[in-house]
C-alpha cells in the first residue's frame, strides 16, 4: 500500500537534513516491506527517528508534508521488530520452510487499519494524495505488514523473490527485469562490486 511519492519529506525538518538522511537509505528491493528488511544491511540504516522518518517518506508510506508528531524511539523499536519478523518470513519462504511465529506476528500487525488516503486538489488543478490526519505508529506498521501479506500470498509476486548474488549481501528483492535475469539487489552496489572484483582477478592472472 504505497501512499506517497518516494522523494518527499514526511517531517518538518529542513530539506537539507531530509535529503542527507534519504541518501543513506535504499529503495530498490521492489516493495516497501522488502525495503524495510534492507535497512538492516550492511549496517543499521534506521538508527534514529530522523532516518525512520526519511524511510517512511522514501518508501511511499506517507505523502509530502505529512506530520508525524508522535514519532519517537518507540517507533524505531516497533519498525525494527517488524523488520525482523518480515525478514524471517521472507527468507523462510525462499527456503521452502515455515516460519509460523513470524507469520502470526505479521498477521497481527496487518490486522490494524492502515492510513486512510484522500485526494486533494493541488493549486495547479491536479489531484494529489494526502492522508486523513497524521498517521500513528500502529497504522503505518499495518501498512508495511499488509504489504508483506500481499506479497507472500500473491503467487506471481512471490515467484519473483530473489536473494542477491552479491558476496555477503542479505538483501532480498523482486526481480521484475526483462527475462528475469537480475542477479543483484543493485547494479550500482553489488553489481559494481562484482565487476570490480572480476576485473581485479583478470588483472592478477595477467600479471602471473
Amino acid at each position: 500500500m504505497v501512499l506517497g511519492a518516494t522523494t518527499k519529506s514526511a517531517n518538518s525538518g529542513s530539506p537539507a537534513a531530509y535529503h542527507s538522511a534519504f541518501h543513506e537509505l535504499r529503495f530498490d528491493a521492489g516493495r516497501p516491506c522488502l525495503d524495510l528488511v534492507a535497512t538492516a544491511h550492511p549496517v543499521e540504516r534506521i538508527g534514529d527517528v530522523r532516518l525512520l522518518r526519511a524511510w517512511l517518506a522514501g518508501a511511499g508510506l506517507v505523502p509530502q508534508g505529512t506530520p508525524l508528531p508522535g514519532a519517537d524511539v518507540t517507533w524505531l523499536a516497533a519498525f525494527r521488530e517488524l523488520r525482523g519478523q518480515i525478514a524471517q518470513l521472507v527468507r523462510a519462504e525462499l527456503a521452502g520452510r515455515p516460519a509460523d511465529a513470524a507469520l502470526a506476528r505479521v498477521n497481527a500487525l496487518a490486522a490494524a487499519a492502515p492510513p486512510a488516503p484522500r485526494a486533494v486538489r493541488h493549486p495547479d488543478g491536479t489531484l494529489t494524495r494526502a492522508l486523513h490526519g497524521s498517521p500513528g505508529r500502529t497504522a503505518l506498521l499495518a501498512a508495511v505488514a499488509r504489504d508483506a501479506v500481499e506479497l507472500l500470498t500473491d503467487p506471481v509476486a512471490r515467484s519473483l523473490l530473489r536473494q542477491c548474488a552479491g558476496d555477503n549481501c542479505a538483501i532480498v528483492y523482486l526481480d521484475t527485469s526483462r527475462g528475469r535475469r537480475r542477479r543483484w539487489c543493485s547494479s550500482e552496489v553489488c553489481g559494481n562490486r562484482e565487476r570490480v572484483a572480476r576485473h581485479r582477478r583478470r588483472a592478477a592472472l595477467a600479471r602471473a
